[in-house]
């Protein structure tokens, strides 16, 4: 049982925190529910404000807690780990999944039109031509939370029937179509979660993203589909392993 020990050489803030974590991982504080007030824990270990609130800052900085304005300071839920093994940017492919009808879809669209212009070079197409992509949005839940948002753009093309295929919950390339993806080339930034996005990964605006821009591509080089995957940052840790 961590206490709180004014004689110690170990910081007072630093005491706090070990002792909220430890009532964190023994599940006395659950998983989205709110902690103490600041007030509270001064009154509990006899222990001054400045010293709450920066074990309290230091907590909510990596992740363990998080705000909610108005109404206090909540645990996070554990993060799921994500696994890439051998990391070849398929993850969250619609055209590398055995069952893409299972997805949890939210739309699925047909777009054109000059604003596609940078998705049309990706693929190495003429943007002044007609060209039109499937933009598939969906999100992945594992242990019923929320943890990433993704959008996928397939050239009709390369893929005239995807749609219909994902409606069908059909094997998108088992005997149908030749370009499979091999390889890829993936872009891993932070971002900041904007309005629309907050929405679909029950967020407040301003939170923290993983976002990966991955280009799938075929043996011969073809791009064949564009993927941006956005992570909550609060729930996932992606795992990278890679073999020479």
């Amino acid at each position: 049982m961590v206490t709180i020990n004014k004689y110690s050489n170990v910081p007072l803030y630093c005491q706090l925190k070990n002792l909220i974590i430890e009532k964190i991982e023994n599940g006395e504080f659950e998983s989205d529910t709110r902690i103490p007030s600041e007030q509270d824990f001064c009154e509990q270990y006899n222990i001054s404000r400045p010293t709450v609130r920066q074990a309290i800052n230091e907590l909510t900085a990596s992740g363990k807690l998080y705000r909610l304005k108005g109404k206090g300071t909540f645990v996070s839920s554990q993060k799921v780990y994500i696994s890439v093994k051998d990391y070849t940017g398929f993850t969250d492919s619609i055209l590398d999944s055995n069952k893409p009808g299972e997805k949890n879809i939210l739309s699925m669209d047909i777009a054109s039109g000059q604003e596609y212009a940078k998705i049309a070079e990706i693929f190495c197409l003429k943007p002044e031509a007609k060209i039109e992509f499937a933009v598939i949005t969906y999100t992945n839940i594992l242990s019923n939370d929320i943890v990433s948002l993704n959008v996928s753009y397939i050239p009709l093309t390369l893929f005239p029937e995807i749609c219909d295929d994902i409606q069908e919950n059909k094997d998108i390339l088992r005997g149908k179509y030749p370009l499979i993806p091999n390889h890829a080339k993936s872009v891993l930034e932070v971002i900041s979660t904007d309005q629309k996005d907050a929405i679909h990964l029950k967020l407040q605006p301003g939170q923290p993203l993983i976002r990966i821009n991955n280009i799938l591509y075929s043996k011969s080089g073809q791009p064949v589909e564009y993927i941006i995957t956005k992570y909550r940052a609060d729930k996932t840790r992606l795992q990278f392993e890679n073999y020479k």
